[in-house]
This record gives C-alpha cells, structure tokens and sequence, in this order.
C-alpha cells in the first residue's frame, strides 16, 4: 500500500470508532495472535487513561523468525478483513514491532524487550480484557 494511500485514510484504521468497536477490533487482533507462535498475549483496556489510544494487545515471540511470523499473521489477516495499520514502527531485528490500527496498538515483543520495557507494568491501572498463555 502507498503512503499516499495511508495518508488518506483508505483501508486503515482510526481512532474516531466508539471503545465497543476497539475492543471487538482487539479481541479479534488477540484471536488472530492466537494462530500464531506468540506467547502470553494480554489485551489491557486504556481507554479512559490514554489519548491516544483505547486498547493494547501486547505478546512477544521466542525468536525473530517467530517475531515475523506474527507480525504477517496479524497484517495479511487484518488486510483479508479490509483493516491496514495507519502506521508500523519496528522490526524483528530490534525485538519489537508496533502495529497502530488507530484505536487499538499491537506490540509484538521479544521475550527480552518485553521483560525490559515491562508495558503491563507501566499501565498496572488498566483493566485487562483478555490473557492467553
């Protein structure tokens, strides 16, 4: 996709949709996690403690390979439903990736970054919706 195209708004998501419909987009991101190799995904509800977003899906992989893997899954499955991140920031090289669909962030961690940067930690006050092991 073009970054013209992504500047417009075409085919990406926003964070102008009600939380109801960013916590379906976020359970539907943790079930699409959920075919893949990731490990210990949680979706925390920040919504009323942040501006800039209204969920986080947070998981991590063993490896790079497995890192990409997700990172795939998750856009090739979002764009079959018609759904592209409005931006991507990361690589599996660095152990972190983040995909923004506007209203809800997916972080696809390294177990190492994930230990380090500890997000569930940082926003303890967030209720979380969903935790798979």
């Amino acid at each position: 996709m073009s970054s013209e195209v992504e500047r417009e708004g075409v085919g990406t998501a926003d964070r102008t949709t009600t939380p109801e419909a960013g916590r379906e987009r976020a359970l539907l991101l943790a079930d699409i996690i959920s075919d893949t190799p990731a490990r210990d995904t949680v979706v925390l509800d920040i919504h009323e403690l942040s501006p800039f977003a209204d969920y986080f899906v947070i998981t991590a992989g063993a490896n790079e390979r497995q890192l990409r893997a997700i990172n795939r899954t998750v856009a090739e499955r979002m764009a079959e439903a018609g759904i592209r991140p409005q931006r991507v920031e990361g690589a599996a090289t660095s152990g972190w990736i983040v995909l923004d669909f506007g209203d809800v962030l997916v972080h696809i961690f390294s177990e190492d970054q994930r230990e380090f940067y500890r997000l569930e930690d940082l926003w303890a006050e967030a209720p979380t919706l969903l935790a798979i092991q």
